[in-house]
Order: structure tokens, then sequence, then C-alpha cells
């Protein structure tokens, strides 16, 4: 059956892809600072992003994918729309909301801006996560404390009588933006209340040493599908401040002994944070000591996302489309195919 059939019983399938920097979000690229590093940096990252969800979905029979794009973009592959000036990024995804029957947003957490646009679209059209899991994961420290009741190991095991190096990051911030280390806890502290005279939400953590890794998975009722273990790659430069130098998607191979272990972290994270849907990224750290430690959970389509499904050799937004379709229906998650 097609998804037209599944949805609506005849025509296509309307489904509207957006990121918020790829369109042009005002916001969000003034708050980066155009043709700054940090924008360029997330603007491809974005991109990169957004279209591969969008090239999955139009491998899809039965969707008719539209994607939203920004002024300075020459082309694509797909139908595009574009946010017309003055309207709020809100007010557009709004509207496109009305104009399909399913939205894939990619969007940070910072400034409650996926939430916002969770708002905006409904839940009847949304794909993803519910807004109470996006609450929780929006607030790394909130994370921290909702796993760490759960038995889950986060920073806040380490906090303790630590001595070494200290993190401080945005609450709600994305990938190592504004991210620094600190040598003493002193410092990051001095760190966190600098930010917050200026009014930014900052959390300071005991840093983990150990391999930077995540686990893609795809979450819902009762089900936790480890995707991918991904190697993430990260560079400090001499001020402490961190930087993201790129995924290696499915770095991790099924053979590896942390594997099982990380699959078993997965499940034990989707049970900690209910409402967590579709897919979602976990940032984790392996402490040779500890094992993996959980930093923060992403409730949305992360970098990893980029040739997840030509790696694995099977569309993993369709595997996304039909897990919501049984949640919809109130099937059981064993139902939907792996």
């Amino acid at each position: 059956m097609t998804w037209a059939g599944a949805l609506r019983g005849e025509g296509m399938t309307r489904i509207f892809v957006y990121e918020p920097l790829s369109a042009d979000d005002p916001g969000t690229t003034q708050a980066l600072g155009r043709g700054t590093p940090a924008h360029e940096e997330m603007l491809a990252a974005g991109r990169g992003m957004r279209d591969a969800v969008a090239a999955d979905l139009a491998r899809i029979a039965g969707l008719a994918v539209t994607v939203a794009t920004g002024e300075q973009e020459a082309g694509h592959a797909l139908r595009t729309v574009r946010r017309a000036a003055p309207e709020s990024s809100i007010d557009f995804v709004r509207r496109q909301a009305l104009l399909h029957d399913l939205c894939w947003i990619v969007a940070p957490e910072s400034d409650g801006l996926l939430l916002r646009l969770r708002e905006a679209v409904g839940d009847a059209r949304w794909i993803g996560c519910s807004a109470a899991a996006i609450r929780v994961a929006s607030s790394k420290k909130a994370t921290c404390a909702v796993l760490a009741t759960a038995g889950v190991a986060t920073p806040l095991a380490f906090a303790k009588d630590h001595r070494g190096p200290w993190i401080v990051k945005p609450d709600d911030g994305a990938g190592t933006l504004e991210t620094r280390r600190h040598a003493t806890r002193a410092a990051a502290e001095h760190d966190v209340q600098h930010r917050r005279a200026a009014g930014r939400h900052a959390v300071a953590q005991a840093f983990v040493e150990g391999e930077a890794l995540s686990i893609s998975m795809i979450a819902g009722p009762d089900l936790a599908r480890p995707l991918a273990i991904n190697r993430q790659r990260l560079a400090m430069d001499a001020q402490g401040w961190l930087h993201d130098l790129g995924v290696q998607p499915a770095a991790i191979a099924a053979a590896d002994a942390r594997t099982a272990t990380l699959h078993a972290l997965a499940s034990r994270v989707a049970s900690a944070i209910p409402g967590l849907l579709g897919y979602v990224g976990i940032d984790v750290v392996w402490n040779e000591r500890e094992g993996p430690v959980v930093i923060e959970v992403n409730p949305r389509v992360t970098c990893a996302y980029v040739g997840l499904s030509a790696l694995l050799r099977r569309n993993v937004a369709q595997e996304i489309l039909a897990l919501h379709a049984a949640a919809r229906s109130g099937e059981v998650a064993a139902d939907v195919p792996a």
C-alpha cells in the first residue's frame, strides 16, 4: 500500500521538509552571524541533513516532497517553497503544514525552536518526538537529571570530587557551539556566571575522558532500534573551545565488543524519556573505566543521518514513516518492519 492509501485513501501524500538555516530563518541566522564560520558550518550541516531526508522520502512511492529553501540557494531537484518576507519562520511553517499531510522538521532545540515548530505543525502532521520528550531533551541539565534517575551514566556521576577539566556549554545548544573546556571547576563556574549575566543559559559539566561516539536509533512506543554507532570527530583550540569536525556514520562495527552494551543503553534511554519517536541521536563518551556515558539526547535528525540509508542499504525514512503510521493506528511497534 502506498502512503496515499495509508493516509488519505486517494492521491499523493504531501510531505514538507524544513530546516531553518537552509530556509533562511532570520532568527537562527542572526544568532550565528551571517557569513561567520559558525554560520557556514551549521548551514552546510543543515542542508546536508535536509537533503538526506528529502532524498530518502523522494524514493518512497506515493509521496510528493516539498523542500523549504532560501533565496541564496540555486536550484533543487525537488519541489521547493520559500518564506515570504516579512512572514516569520514559525508562521511560514504553520502555513505550509496546512498545505501538506505530513511535516518533517530538522531543527535545533536552541531557544525552544524545535518545540515552537512542533507546536506550529500540530500533532496530526508532525513526524518526530512528542512535545514532552523535546522539552526534556532541549535541556542538557534536565536530560542528565532524568537519565541519572533512571540509572543511566551521565556527567553527573563524575561531578563529585572531580579534579579534572570541566566543560561549559549552552543548556539548549546544538553541536559544539559555544562549548569550552576549562582546566578547573572554578574557571568553569566563572564562565557560567559570565554567560548567565549576559542572559544566556549555560551549564557546567565534568569533562568525561574517552572516545566520542553517537547512537542513531529509531524509537517508538515500546521500541528502541539502534541503526548505527557513529564516531564523532572533535577538536579543541588553544583557548579550550571545542569544534565539530564531522561525524563518521556507522563507524563502529557490529562485531565491536562495545556494540551490545551501546544497544542496551539505547533501550534504557528510550525508556527513561517517554515520547521519543522516530529518529533519535544519543551522544555518548566511551570512558575506559565507566563504559558509555550519555552526554545528551537529540530528539531529531542529526548529522549522522547523512549517508546512513546508503550505508545500511535500506531506506531509513521509510522505516520512520512506517513507525509513525503504526503509532497513529495503535499497532504495536514489533509489527513495524525492520
